[in-house]
Formats: C-alpha cells, structure tokens, sequence
C-alpha cells in the first residue's frame, strides 16, 4: 500500500489528487486499486490536512510514536552509545571462534566477571578509541554491546595480567585453528620488527632503552617482531627486550617460532634490515626444519654485493608493469638483482633535490648545517676546510635508483622470488596498522606481564582488522580504514523509555557502514525494537537528560523520517 498522486485534466487545467493505492496479485499479473480518495494536493496542503491524516495515522505505529516522542518532554530516560564497531567487530570475534578459545584456556579460574566479554572490550578498544586501561574502563560506558555495562577498571588490569599468562598457549591455538579453518598449509612467512616505548624512566627485563625508531631514546621500549603468511594473517608476535638489535630480534622470533609452533619446512621473507652470516646459519642450520628464506640486502653496506652482485652485466627480465630482473651467482650464494622503473625515476628525482638544495647551501657558505645528514653528507667532499659536491658520489648513487638485490636459497624461478618478496607489504602494512590504526601506545602499565598483555589484545585486534580488511577486498571495497571507523561509529544505539515502556532506536547507516555490515554477514537492526524491560537510568543520566539533550537525540533520530 502506497501514495500516489493522481494527475487529471479539466477544461484545459491540471490538477493533482492525492490517493492511497493497494498493490494486489491477479493471477500471474499485479494490479493496483485505489482504496481512497484523498482529495486535490494544493487543498490538503493549504488546510494542513496531510499532517492532521499522517499525526492520526502515526497514532497506530509504535515506530513513528518513540521517532515523535522523542520531540517532546515525554520522554523519561535517554541514552545514545556507539553500537557499529560492537556489531561488525563482535561478529568477527564469534566466527573466528575466540569466545569458546578463551573460555577453553580459562577454565578453574574463578575471575567474578565475564572474561570472553573483557578480552573483546580490550581489543575493540585498540580499534575503536585507543587509550589507557582507565580511559577503556570509561569508554566501555559508551558502547552497545552485551556484557560492556559490567566491566569495571580492575576488571582490565586482571584482563590484561591474564592474557600475558596465556599469550604462548593463545597463539598456539589460534596458529593450529587458522591452519585447520583455513584449509590451507603454512609455507610462506613475512618477518619484520618495530618498536614501542613505555612512559616509565626505570627500566625492566622488557622495556630497556635502544634504537628507536619513534625518535624518543629518552624512554624505554620493548621491540615487536611479527610474522605474518602470505595472505597476511597474523601468525605470532614474540615481544622483546628494547635493546635488542633488529638482526638479534630476527635471530631469536625464528627459533622461538620454530620450537613454539614446531612447523615443517616454510619460507622466511624479511627486509634488508635482517640479514646477518647469524641470520643465514640459523636459518639453513637445523637439521631437521631448515628454513628456506628470502632476505633482502644492504646495496651500500655490503661490499659484496656493492662491488660484486651489481657489478655482474647480464640482461633482465621483464616480470611485471616496470619491474626487471636478473640472476647473479657469487660461489654458491644466489642474488636476484631487481630494479623498479618508477622507484628508479623517484630516486633520481629526489637525488636531484639534495643535490639542488646542497648547492644553495653551498652558494651562502651554510654548508656545515647539513654535513651531520647522512643523506647530505654522502655527497660532499671535503678539501683544506672548504665543501663541495663531490660529483663522483653522484654519478655512483645513480647505481642504486630503483634497484633492490635478493639472496635466497630457493630455487624458483627469478621472477617468482621477485614477486614473493613484494609481497612483505603484508607484514608492513600490518605494522602501519599496529602503530596507527590499533595504536599499542599508550602503554602506561608499571609491570611487563600487563604490558605484554596489553600488547596480546592489539594482536587480537588486529587480527579482527585483517579479517575486515580481507573481506572487504574480496567484495572490491574500496575505503580507507579510518573512514570505514568513521562510519561505524556513527551508527548509535539510542535507549529510551517511554511511557513505562523501554526501546533501542537505531540511527541510520551513513557512508561505507552498510558495505562493513554487509561483508561482515551482519543483518542490520530495525530501527525500533521493544525491549522487554525499560532502561533504568543511573543518577548521572537522570541528572543529565536534560531538555537540550533530548533535543540532540532527537536531531540523530531526524535521519529516521526518510
């Protein structure tokens, strides 16, 4: 049943009336009847009968009743939570079977509270608003989710102290589910490391000050080294102790990864940062599960490969749009040079610049103000005091434009190692994701075995974050991650009583919401449900709920009307 607006012409004028028509079914055929006749358009406007008839009408839907009432003092209790990341990230977290996993490794432990419910809390919390564990304790308030209402700030601090207990035994499991659920074997692994600092002065046997890479050597931190597979699902993150060298760290995840998960023989991908003669023995040197790797090189720290591998002549091999490559042999230590047309023309560019900029310093005498930048000093030359661009250092850099060199000991086909190596984007956007997206800082933590548990509920964000991700490729959605959070948090849950009676008005879905539910397999809420029991609002939300802010309810549920 519908309205529709009938046209008709009489003596030369046209005029529009206004009638209510049922859709029914003859036969094979649909037809339409009018059930009423309304009267002319332009009189019912002038005499405000259409709002009389649709004010009458809506007397008889409870949806249009609770959207009305919440224009007026009728209502008695009001609150508006955030309910699309609960929704989208709480269907997640149940297919990847995490609340039967953690009530499993909590069984005899008597903890007074819903676990399952303060673990999902923790790691929505790192998608969703980032923050300490006392921020989380109120954000919690906030949220539409079952079970949030009861969590408590000391709830967290057990939480996290739990998940540092059982952080080897968790990844165990999730490692051999994955491998099970996913129907598929572990052959290829991405390996890289990064850093995170603490805000504490005093030093423990994690968090230690070292190489930073967030620019903060002031503080103490604790190194991640992650691995990811080929489709880039989190595998493991071992959490070390913040002095430790990038080569070291490497060292240490591979044996800790081959003891833990006790694997067949796979492949280790990793950057240039991590090759080391300790990093090949221990790959190659285990008798039984030696590893086959891909690692990448240092062009200018290595002499070998400096003045041997790139010096080779040979011709390439054209694999991908821009990309060559060539195979170079030195003993019995395979290379596979490549080079990459648009980093190539990038590198040139940006060389051109410094070089540009070094002359203007050089024209006002400013020379000694970039002489302690590496990426300066290499092309000056220094004589009796004075600077100058050393054009030989110039021409040599030319080599390196767009060309990455390889070691493996695979023995696939040039082109296929090339492309496998591209490949560690996976692992470094897991990183882009973990230091901004997840945000594993702030860690104000005192103790290790709450940091490290703070670190284990990023790792299970993250793996929910992948889960969307990779969905959301599947389906050929194209959206960036913060304004799919966007979106998400902008679909409320908003809680009113109304005349003794209580209901959950959804707010609509804006922007990408609907594709993030859709991929996600989460059937969308009706915008009006009855609840069984009306909300009892808390002293704070009786003080609160004042006229103004019904009215900015009642502003987020103006997007109902359509």
């Amino acid at each position: 049943m519908f309205v529709r607006v009938k046209s008709s012409v009489q003596e030369g004028r046209t005029y529009d009336y206004l009638q209510i028509v049922e859709s029914y079914r003859d036969g094979a055929k649909v037809k339409q009847r009018v059930i009423a006749n309304l009267g002319r358009l332009e009189q019912l406007r002038a005499s405000g009968a259409i709002d009389s008839i649709l004010r009458g009408l809506a007397r008889f839907s409870e949806r249009l009743r609770v959207i009305e009432a919440a224009r007026s003092p009728r209502i008695e209790s009001c609150q508006a939570r955030e309910w699309g990341t609960a929704l989208v990230f709480g269907r997640l977290w149940e297919r990847q079977g995490l609340p039967a996993l953690l009530g499993k490794l909590a069984v005899g432990r008597k903890f007074g509270f819903d676990l399952e419910r303060l673990c999902f809390a923790l790691a929505l919390q790192r998608l969703s608003e980032p923050g300490s564990d006392l921020q989380g304790s109120e954000w919690v308030k906030t949220v539409e989710a079952p079970g949030f209402t009861e969590i408590e700030l000391q709830h967290f601090y057990r939480g996290v102290g739990w998940l540092a207990e059982v952080r080897e035994e968790l990844e165990q499991e999730l490692y051999c589910r994955d491998r099970d659920l996913l129907n598929r074997e572990l052959d290829l692994v991405f390996i890289d490391t990064t850093s995170t600092y603490v805000y504490r002065d005093e030093e423990t046997e994690f968090c230690k000050r070292g190489y930073s890479r967030d620019k903060r050597p002031d503080l103490p931190q604790l190194v991640l080294c992650v691995a990811v597979d080929r489709q880039g699902w989190p595998i493991s993150w071992e959490i070390l102790p913040g002095n430790t060298a990038d080569q070291a760290a490497f060292v240490q995840a591979i044996a800790k990864f081959r003891e833990r998960f006790r694997i067949g023989r796979v492949s280790v991908v990793a950057d240039r940062g991590m090759i080391s003669k300790d990093t090949i023995e221990l790959l190659e040197g285990d008798e039984h599960t030696p590893f086959d790797y891909i690692l990448g090189c240092r062009l200018r720290q290595s002499k070998e490969v400096r003045e041997q591998v790139l010096s080779r002549v040979g011709r390439y091999q054209e694999v991908a749009a821009k990309l060559k490559v060539k195979e170079v042999k030195v003993e019995e230590r395979r290379y596979i040079v490549c080079r990459n047309e648009e980093e190539a023309e990038r590198d040139a560019r940006a060389r051109e610049r410094i070089v540009e900029k070094l002359r203007e310093k050089l024209e006002r005498g400013q020379a000694k103000s970039l002489v302690g930048n590496g990426g300066y000093r290499r092309f000056l030359k220094g004589e009796k005091g004075a600077w100058r661009i050393d054009a030989a250092a110039v021409e040599a850099d030319a080599r390196f434009d767009g060309v990455f060199v390889l070691r493996t000991n695979l023995a696939l086909p040039a082109a296929e190692i090339a492309q496998t190596y591209k490949g560690l984007w996976r692992v470094e956007r897991a990183f882009r994701e973990e230091k901004s997206t997840l945000e594993v800082r702030p860690l104000f933590h005192h103790c290790d075995d709450n940091r490290i548990g703070h670190i284990v509920a990023s790792f299970l964000a993250l793996r929910l974050e992948v889960d969307l991700q990779r969905r959301l490729d599947d389906k050929r959605v194209t959206v960036s991650w913060p304004d799919l959070m966007r979106d998400l948090k902008r679909l409320q849950a908003v809680r009113m009583s109304l005349d003794g009676e209580g209901y959950l008005v959804r707010t609509d879905l804006e922007g990408a919401a609907y594709q993030a539910f859709q991929t996600a397999g989460v059937r969308v809420p009706a915008k009006v449900t009855k609840l069984k029991e009306p909300p009892v609002p808390t002293v704070p939300e009786q003080e609160n709920c004042s006229a103004e802010e019904k009215a900015a309810s009642a502003n987020q549920l103006d997007l109902l009307d359509s």
